[in-house]
């Protein structure tokens, strides 16, 4: 680390709190508006040292992604995009009296210093657009359910007001309608960049994923690092397994962290579901967990993991769904 700084930024939606650390230890703290014109004077900020920067941020929502972009393009910067579940744990270990905007800036300079730094890779555009597109279905999905069973509710009723039923099925219909717009569009922005549309061949290649399913996983799968391992991908949907032990005794059941992306686990419950129904290996995987004492539940938790581990293996070999490879049949082995 000899003759590099190091900096966090703490981002929220109108400003970013920045605490930079020379390569002579000196620390020097600022605010700047999170805006086109801020991000230029912090990259011109972090470069007036004269040496080489290390950036870390949290990945917080849509806020840092300007910024991230901006610093990226900055001459003698580099940028890392922390996930936030290892920030609070180092921020912990300080055991910190305050959390305040400016102590987390200061946190986040600490952890460029101290910890393994992986720097930010830009994703294609196309890949960009698609997770903000595949996110807004998701939003309209979830209205066209709550619509859906608002229509159910007050057509069992039977005394609902008919201008009411009348306004429930025009919204439904127009929502079916912008989903329908929405799905062209991220199939659009899929077929147009060979990557994705070879990675949405082998998502559909799956019993269970469809274009739906594809579109929701591919939307948040393509953004993450491709340096990234199979634990990690785990890791980063909260589908790792968290384990509470003292000694010799575990005091609690393990359970799924589900510290991470829940994007990608509601992309899986469904297809999970699907798969165990019409897979047969799948389905023998399932049996073999609840045979063994796993709760249904678990099970199914459990399948949505090696899902995504199998999601993983096939875009870094460029193959379709092999169900002997996720599990072989017991006549098979």
């Amino acid at each position: 680390m000899s003759g590099i700084s190091t900096a966090g930024i703490d981002v929220s939606a109108a400003t970013l709190d920045v605490m930079r650390q020379g390569a002579d230890g000196r620390r020097a703290l600022e605010q700047f508006p999170n805006t086109a014109a801020g991000h230029r004077r912090l990259g011109r900020w972090l470069a007036a040292g004269g040496g080489p920067v290390r950036v870390v941020l949290e990945a917080t929502g849509v806020y840092h992604r300007a910024v991230t972009r901006a610093l990226a393009r900055t001459a003698g910067v580099e940028v890392m995009v922390a996930n936030p579940r290892a920030v609070a744990a180092f921020a912990r270990a300080l055991t910190l009296r305050a959390h305040t905007d400016r102590t987390m800036a200061s946190v986040l300079c600490g952890y460029a210093l101290h910890m393994t730094f992986r720097p930010w890779q830009a994703p294609s555009p196309a890949a960009q657009q698609l997770q903000v597109v595949a996110r807004r279905l998701a939003q309209l999905t979830g209205a066209q359910t709550e619509e859906k069973n608002r229509l159910h509710a007050l057509t069992t009723s039977g005394d609902a007001p008919p201008a009411v039923l009348r306004d429930v099925r025009q919204q439904l219909r127009g929502l079916k309608q912008r989903l329908l717009t929405l799905t062209r569009e991220a199939q659009r922005l899929i077929d147009g960049a060979p990557q994705l549309r070879q990675a949405a061949h082998h998502l559909i290649s799956i019993p269970g994923i469809a274009q739906t399913s594809a579109i929701q996983l591919l939307g948040e799968l393509a953004l993450l690092a491709p340096d990234l391992t199979v634990r990690q991908w785990v890791a980063h949907a909260g589908l790792d397994v968290r384990i509470v032990q003292s000694g010799t005794s575990v005091l609690a059941r393990p359970r799924l962290s589900k510290v991470g992306n829940a994007r990608i686990r509601a992309a899986l419950y469904l297809p999970a579901l699907t798969a165990l129904q019409h897979e047969p290996h799948v389905r023998a995987f399932h049996q073999q967990l609840v045979a063994r004492g796993k709760a249904p539940q678990q099970a199914v938790a459990a399948v949505m993991r090696k899902l995504l581990h199998a999601i993983y293996g096939m875009l870094k070999a460029d193959t379709d769904w092999d169900g002997a490879r996720f599990r072989r049949l017991p006549d098979a082995a």
